[in-house]
């Protein structure tokens, strides 16, 4: 078999000293601590130390952590135990951030914590050498669990791990976005079962989440690697890598071991600690192969571009992703500024009819049109031909750009904050696909102190739409501004994306935020088209159950979109909650049922107070006092 090439190692940057080595010691105290006894709360303590290696300030107590990402109430409370039971043994003056005299470098973690010791990979060696002919009476030692090549499991493993080299990338993938990136990996099809079967190729994931190389988050799911999952997966891309180019040597060794297993080659330690591998299904037999085969699979001839893979996202992949007609390119497209037919009909129409008059001066291309969320967005329209012989030119595609503007006069907002209309139509925004929002204020002057509510109301609502919700606030005098404002956007959106590829995708491969790009200010270049979004945004189409529920627990006063999100990951339905609270042994403990669930980023507690709000709004009989 022909050497494979020298692997490239680049410069590494060095990292930065965490500045609270004590709470990262003995987050790594607990996380190894879970990882002997096999629970999953490691991958919770690995993400703690995660977040706290990237907090660059000094924290004087636990209860400071909050503001990091996954530091939950019981985190928390651990780590002021063990801060108070510091303070006893080296008294209250002892360093906090710095480690004692003595004590070990807490380091950082890697992403194979997980990965098999050497002593167990020795133990399969000493294995291999003194497992001579036949042994009887020897004892089976378990099977280390690796997908055949071209499997579903094996296609699984490799994508999640690609995609997790990329930089910038999410850490995790949707199913569809999963499916469509393993295929080419894949001999079986993830979506159609073979003839005579019902299984497909995606039926292994279940079998990769039971050995704890995978698992599944949120709703909609979330697919990512676990620490023995990244670790096998690098194993199996080395294989990957080092086989490519060697069919003619990948024969003779896989003739070679196919002789061995004739002979009842040798097993190696179980890495997973999994003890039911008489229990498991077919379709988990015809995945695992020798782990000596592991080491020199059968490469199918496959072109490079196909196959190579070296960080960076393949040109293949993108093109099997999204075909070309779904991709504008440089040049194929302008930038079209869309104006909501409410914001030029009806009300003070001259105001209205002004706003119209002072784009038309600035020269700015703009269409009005009937937008279901929004006042205005911009959207890039192919460039489309005229066809002789017909009077009007064919309708180009057309994709949304990820900025949406909410225009918001102070008597408006007034209004929108009595009947409600504020906090349903932010929330309508936080959904609609588009990740940069805008709340575009226009200020009334004096009219300001004619207002049914206190200015200070106001300017708090204004605040909270800004800190809260993470909406961009604009604030402006007059229609004047704002046009200018909208004159300014526009140009800037058409420099942003002139030489940007821009490709269409659908709804349900988008997450929960932007990407990393977006963060850097690089513009997302995978859009959503025009018709899809408006139609997902019609605010009274047809709703499932699920969402007559989200907007019931919506109506109760100090219950938001994320507190209900919460409810519903719990319990999905009305019948289903009804159905807890009958189970449910005493009256207090029905009040209390909600107050221990979990909402927004910081995982605070839902609370007894909203808890029995919602308990008594479903549950007592005839009219609330």
């Amino acid at each position: 078999m022909p050497t494979s090439e020298p692997v490239r190692l680049g410069r590494k940057r060095a990292l930065p000293s965490c500045p609270n080595p004590l709470f990262l010691q003995w987050l790594t105290e607990l996380r190894d601590e879970a990882k002997e006894k096999g629970l999953k709360i490691q991958y919770t303590y690995q993400k703690a130390i995660s977040s706290l290696n990237k907090y660059p300030l000094p924290l004087q107590n636990a209860k400071e952590a909050k503001i990091l990402q996954n530091f939950g109430d019981g985190i928390c409370k651990i780590l002021d135990q063990k801060l108070q039971r510091y303070y006893r043994e080296k008294g209250p003056d002892a360093p906090l951030h710095s480690l004692p005299e003595g004590a070990p470098p807490p380091g950082r973690p890697d992403n194979n914590s997980l990965a098999p010791s050497k002593k167990k990979n020795a133990a399969g060696d000493q294995g291999k050498d003194g497992g001579g002919g036949g042994g009887g009476g020897r004892k089976k030692k378990k099977r280390e669990y690796v997908p055949q090549k071209r499997s579903g499991g094996y296609a699984v493993l490799l994508t999640l791990y690609r995609q997790s080299q990329i930089p910038g990338s999410k850490g995790y993938m949707f199913k569809m976005e999963l499916q469509t990136e393993a295929q080419h990996l894949c001999d079986k099809s993830f979506s159609v079962p073979d003839l005579g079967s019902k299984y497909t190729a995606w039926s292994s994931v279940s079998t990769l989440i039971q050995k704890n190389l995978m698992i599944k988050t949120h709703n909609p799911a979330r697919y990512s690697l676990t620490d023995e999952g990244l670790a096998l997966a690098e194993r199996l891309e080395s294989v990957e890598q080092g086989t490519k180019d060697g069919p003619e040597g990948d024969r003779e060794e896989r003739r070679s071991e196919d002789e061995e297993d004739e002979e009842g080659g040798p097993e190696v330690v179980d890495l997973t600690g999994s003890g039911d591998d008489d229990d498991d299904d077919d379709d988990e037999e015809k995945d695992r192969i020798h782990p000596t085969e592991r080491l020199a699979c059968v490469a199918q001839p496959r072109s490079e571009d196909e196959m190579g893979f070296s960080g960076k996202r393949q040109d293949s992949q993108a093109t099997s992703k999204k075909p070309n007609s779904a991709c504008l390119l440089p040049g194929t497209y302008e930038i079209i500024l869309c104006v909501d037919f409410i914001e030029t009909t009806g009300g003070s129409h001259h105001r209205k009819q002004e706003l119209v008059k002072e784009l038309q001066r600035n020269g700015v291309i703009f269409d009005v049109r009937k937008l279901n969320v929004g006042d205005f967005l911009w959207v890039a329209r192919e460039k489309v031909a005229p066809v002789p012989g017909q009077l009007r030119a064919p309708a180009g595609r057309e994709l949304v750009l990820d900025y949406i503007v909410e225009r918001k006069r102070m008597d408006d907002l007034c209004g929108s904050i009595i009947d409600g209309r504020f906090r349903e139509q932010k929330f309508r925004l936080k959904r609609c696909g588009l990740h940069r929002p805008v709340y575009l204020v226009e200020e009334c002057g004096t009219a300001a102190s004619h207002l049914s509510l206190p200015e200070t109301t106001l300017q708090q609502a204004i605040i909270n739409t800004q800190v809260v919700d993470g909406f961009f606030v604009k604030r402006v005098q007059d229609v004047r501004e704002s046009a200018a404002y909208l004159t300014v956007m526009t140009r800037y959106l058409t420099k942003l994306y002139q030489n940007r590829t821009l490709i269409c995708r659908s709804r349900e491969l988008e997450g929960d935020g932007g990407s990393d790009e977006e963060e850097r200010g690089i513009p997302s270049c995978s859009l959503i088209s025009f018709a899809e979004f408006n139609y997902g945004a019609v605010k009274n189409k047809c709703q499932t159950v699920r969402e007559v529920f989200a907007r019931q627990l919506m109506q109760i006063s100090g219950l938001s979109g994320d507190k209900a999100a919460a409810i519903l990951e719990q319990y999905s339905t009305l019948h289903s909650l009804l159905t807890a609270y009958e189970q449910c042994a005493s009256e207090a403990e029905k009040e209390k049922l909600l107050s221990s669930i979990r909402y927004g980023k910081l995982k605070r507690n839902l609370g007894p107070a909203l808890s029995r709000t919602v308990y008594q709004l479903y549950c007592t009989q005839g009219a609330l006092s």
